[in-house]
């Protein structure tokens, strides 16, 4: 290529300004801020619905629409940042999540709710991968693992803890104060950003007019595109799939937008999404187990609280709590694998938590209607203990062999994989649930006719306790029968939560064969040199 900056060397020791630890828990408040705020309004949609004089299905656009402008800036972190400089694009993105915060604890209509829901999440977009990049590079490859383990604590934790928080606030205060306690958080990331982020030598090199021009084409297509995509998977499940007009053409947009963008982008001589890197055999594997990472924990953790709440009859508190002591758990869990991932191959790492996490949810398959507190939280604190042997493997082996010039690159990919995951997760868990309670309901009623045996005692017992109770003959005959339909309902949903446990579970265990495809990294060794 003609153009020098592009020939820089990639500059692994160069002198940084501030100590990393220092540079590293500055920059992770802030993508903490912003993960959270993914899950922490959730327990609050009823109440916004409420006050706003919003319906349902209004109010979950307040969900779908801070996902959607999310998921667009995510992967362009990278190149908005060799545009505009790291600490300029970064403090922007702070200022306008901060701002958007404020502007929705405000908002007196659904309207501008959604309308400053999406300006929060174009803001929070690049927070994570941002975050990531100054880890990446702040830090020797043998160091890097307790890095990782930071930023594996505000990624994973955050969205456990954010239902919990979110219900607090609301009970307690008002589901405004769910976003104004950004502000002060914000404003503190500001001006720790503007002390302590700097712009590395190696990427401050794009200016428009200097043989570089802004690829609107692949842009366009990566904004629709994903876009799209994230509406279709928030909303796949209330419209009924494909059966709705909508998601077709969702579908439809979607499909075309993004494989056009492939296309598009590895034929770019400055793509907005470097995709080249992926040519790299550990990262583009990384990027899958990511997905797959994103995938189950999401999953798992939106379908936990339901089971608690509509089978077992816990409260949001009560079904948070038994997600809090996983939380603690992947905390405790990172930076021992943080250390240990210096000393161990990685790819064992990956496999014992694979194992883990797989263990925890087959666990959650013995699950009964009769299942205690703290059966609940054994299955979910052993699972979390697996990812955080997980998480931090998998981004050390995604990185290990990827230029710091395009760590910035790397790092949006592999948080959209994580992000998309989730959605994913979500979505299709939902869905797969629907499916299976349909399907057990109906082999159990097919054991439920007026010539089984069984049905006809079980049914003559409750006619005859509600007659005994002072119910009359006729009116108890119709309860007795609405009682068992009940019954079915639940013990039909009870074996639909098994099945999707089950199939998280497997997802796991089918990482595995995966692991060997990896080129081995060198735990003991100094940093190596990058291809």
């Amino acid at each position: 290529m003609s153009d020098a900056p592009e020939k820089l060397p990639d500059l692994t020791e160069y002198e940084l300004p501030h100590h990393p630890w220092v540079l590293a828990g500055a920059v992770m408040i802030a993508p903490f801020m912003e993960v959270l705020d993914t899950t922490i309004t959730n327990v609050a949609l009823p109440h916004i619905a409420g006050n706003l004089s919003a319906s349902a299905d209004e109010s979950t656009w307040v969900l779908t629409s801070y996902l959607v402008s999310n998921a667009i800036v995510l992967p362009l972190g990278g190149w908005f940042s060799s545009l505009f400089g790291r600490k300029q694009f970064y403090l922007a993105c702070v200022i306008l999540f901060t701002s958007a915060s404020f502007l929705c604890g405000l908002a007196p209509n659904i309207e501008l709710l959604v309308f400053y829901r999406i300006l929060q999440g174009a803001g929070g977009g690049a927070l994570q991968p941002i975050a990531q990049s100054i880890l990446i590079e702040s830090f020797p490859k043998e160091k890097r693992g307790m890095a990782m383990a930071l930023f594996g604590v505000c990624v994973v934790v955050a969205p456990v803890i954010g239902p919990t928080l979110g219900g607090w606030i609301t009970d307690n205060y008002n589901w405004r104060w769910v976003f104004f306690i950004n502000v002060p958080i914000g404003m503190l990331a500001v001006f720790l950003g503007t002390l302590l982020v700097h712009n590395p030598p190696y990427l401050v090199r794009k200016k428009l007019g200097q043989n570089f021009t802004i690829d609107y084409v692949g842009l366009g297509f990566i904004a629709v595109g994903l876009g799209a995509l994230q509406i279709l998977l928030d909303k796949g499940e209330r419209e009924d799939w494909f059966n709705s007009h909508f998601i077709v053409m969702l579908s439809v947009i979607s499909a075309v937008c993004l494989i056009s963008a492939i296309f598009w982008e590895l034929r770019q001589k400055d793509p907005v999404v470097k995709l080249a890197i992926l040519k790299d055999r550990n990262f583009a594997i990384s990027i899958f187990f990511m997905f797959v990472l994103g995938f189950v924990l999401y999953g798992s953790t939106a379908l936990l609280p339901m089971f608690l709440q509509n089978l077992l009859g816990y409260s949001a508190m009560d079904s948070g709590m038994v997600l809090s002591p996983g939380g603690i758990i992947v905390m405790c869990s990172m930076p021992l694998v943080g250390l240990l991932v210096s000393k161990v191959q990685a790819r064992w790492l990956i496999i014992f938590g694979c194992v883990f996490g797989a263990i925890g949810l087959f666990i959650s398959v013995g699950f009964t209607m009769q299942i205690s507190y703290w059966n609940a939280v054994w299955s979910r604190s052993v699972m979390s203990a697996g990812l955080g042997f997980l998480f931090i493997p998998i981004n050390t082996v995604a990185y290990y062999y990827i230029a710091k010039a395009d760590t910035d690159n790397a790092s949006g990919l592999i948080n959209l994989a994580r992000n998309l995951g989730g959605s994913f997760g979500i979505s299709i868990s939902m869905t797969l649930l629907s499916q299976r309670m349909q399907f057990h309901q109906s082999r159990l009623v097919e054991h439920i006719t007026e010539t089984t045996p069984a049905y006809q005692q079980y049914f003559a017992n409750i006619q005859a306790m509600l007659v005994q109770q002072g119910t009359d003959l006729a009116t108890a005959t119709i309860k007795a029968k609405t009682l068992i339909y009940g019954f079915v309902q639940q013990q039909a949903a009870m074996l639909a939560y098994i099945d999707v446990f089950w199939v998280f579970g497997w997802m796991f265990l089918l990482m595995i064969p995966l692991v060997f495809l990896m080129k081995k990294t060198t735990p003991h060794k100094g940093p190596v040199a990058v291809h």
